[in-house]
């Protein structure tokens, strides 16, 4: 009688802790704590707990109770479901580990994007692009310099660059 009692309280406070662990949306390991929670209870429903120094005369009992009392099949159910719920558990733990952690941004996609745009026919296909300064940028560098750098910029253009 004390056995089942310890095993329901520790099946309870199993329970409660995984309930607290799903409540911080943390589902995968809630659903693990929830199956080592669920073992207790199924060992001392199955009565495969509490049988003491008592197994030879206990068994030939327990075995008559495996086919007579409904309650030791429940056990097994319990077990049975705390098994599948920590299979459950494990692989979705293990499909939640092989995605990224974090969804990239707008800002981060656009230079990926400009990576998958086909080159023109004079490029390099391993060249990085660069990028240019706007216009106006340009002017106010070629009127403080004093030097035309047209001829290069076709240069460039010319190569894709």
């Amino acid at each position: 009688m004390l056995t089942t009692t310890v095993c329901a309280a520790l099946s309870a406070a199993g329970l409660a802790i995984a309930f607290l662990t799903a409540w911080r949306r943390r589902f995968a390991a809630a659903t693990r704590i929830a199956a080592v929670a669920l073992v207790p209870v199924g060992l001392a429903m199955s009565g495969l707990v509490g049988l003491g120094g008592k197994i030879g005369r206990a068994f030939g009992g327990w075995a008559a109770d495996l086919v007579l009392k409904p309650t030791v099949w429940a056990g097994f159910a319990v077990l049975a479901c705390a098994v599948v719920l920590w299979v459950v558990a494990r692989v979705a733990s293990a499909r939640s580990a092989g995605k990224p952690a974090k969804q990239p941004s707008g800002r981060d996609k656009q230079p990926r994007e400009r990576e998958k745009k086909p080159r023109s026919a004079g490029s390099t296909a391993g060249a990085p692009a660069l990028s240019t300064p706007p216009a106006d940028q340009r002017r106010k560098t070629q009127a403080s310099d004093g030097e035309d750098f047209s001829d290069i910029e076709e240069i460039l253009k010319k190569h894709g660059i």
